[in-house]
């Protein structure tokens, strides 16, 4: 099939932050799959309907999909697709959910790293991106997985990087694979020049008015939560900082979890955006000086998405936080491709 750009494909989608990070690089995304209807909609609405893109977007569980039928809709041979990228999902993985390793979670999607495999198989691309939590390095399926990719061909590598070095104004360690047909493929050059909270979101217009629909979602705190939050110290304050007479009496009797009701710095990045940002009792969630959580339009600016993200109309701030929180940083994506479609095309 002929392309002008170099062609990629985006397994487990999500709303579409590395299908960002791909186009930004200079990649025509053909095909995706996501099995989540609220974020396929997004995803359609951002990277299909608003973009005009021809995106083959299988709205299914992949284990249903037969990649070998897929690859021939699109008209190509084995061999001629340039990139397969995907993040399984990582819950089964997380150390959050398996309390720091000490315990298995069976979670019946470990096994959704196996179904990338089979689509490297039957597509043979000529290179595959993977990322993940940093702990699916030691599990026995993804050794098996880069023992497949080997055995048909591929030079694997693999490293944990934080994104904060890729001009993402967040921490956020991530699990990277990345691997060459017959070729190796280098990693991203990290940075030090370090992208802040405050060049990523202190233009914004007020929250709460500013007619952007992610930005001026209303806030529901009981009046005891509000006088809290008023008393956490600006920019990079903890309720740590607060006399224990202040303290929710359950803060005081937890030792752990330090960073809930803490505020984001404005001249550092900021913590792990995660599906819980939404709200102050799941994280350092705090804006650095307002009394309020950060705002979903913020929380997205953060992951490095682009500020004309959108959402389906009715899609509740729970919903919106899982995708944002789930989904991999379109800038970071955007520097390790370009390092891939260089390699590819031998500059």
């Amino acid at each position: 099939m002929p392309n002008r750009l170099p062609s990629a494909i985006d397994l487990f989608c999500g709303c579409g932050g590395v299908t960002y990070g791909l186009k930004s690089a200079g990649f025509e995304v053909i095909g995706a799959i996501e099995l989540d209807p609220v974020a396929a909609a997004t995803y359609r609405l951002n990277h299909i309907e608003e973009r005009r893109q021809p995106i083959d977007l299988i709205t299914d569980d992949i284990r249903k999909v037969n990649p070998v039928r897929w690859r021939e809709r699109f008209g190509l041979l084995p061999g001629e697709l340039s990139l397969l990228a995907g993040c399984p999902p990582c819950q089964g993985f997380s150390t959050l959910r398996t309390l720091n390793g000490s315990r298995q979670n069976r979670d019946r999607r470990n096994g959704l790293v196996r179904q990338m495999l089979e689509f490297a198989r039957a597509l043979l691309p000529q290179a595959i991106m993977m990322e993940n939590v940093p702990d699916l390095q030691n599990r026995q399926v993804f050794i098996e997985f880069v023992e497949g990719l080997k055995s048909i061909g591929y030079s694997v590598a693999h490293d944990v990087k934080d994104v904060k070095f890729f001009g993402v104004p967040q921490r956020r360690r991530r699990l990277v694979l990345v691997a060459g047909l017959d070729r190796e493929i280098p990693f991203a050059a990290p940075t030090t020049q370090l992208q802040t909270v405050r060049q990523a979101i202190s233009s914004l217009k007020p929250a709460g008015r500013s007619g952007d629909a992610l930005h001026d979602f209303p806030e529901i705190r009981s009046e005891k939560v509000r006088r809290l939050i008023s008393l956490i110290p600006k920019n990079g304050g903890s309720r740590n900082d607060l006399p224990a007479s202040e303290q929710l009496p359950c803060h005081r009797r937890c030792d752990g979890f330090k960073d809930i009701y803490g505020r984001i710095a404005w001249d550092n990045v900021a913590p792990t955006i995660t599906t819980g940002c939404f709200n102050p009792s799941k994280g350092r969630f705090l804006h650095p000086d307002e009394d309020r959580n950060i705002t979903m339009r913020e929380a997205a600016l953060l992951q490095s998405f682009p500020d004309d993200f959108i959402v389906p109309i009715g899609t509740t701030k729970t919903a919106i936080a899982a995708m944002v929180g789930n989904a991999l940083p379109p800038e970071f994506i955007r520097r390790q491709s370009v390092v891939i479609k260089e390699t590819l095309i031998g500059q």
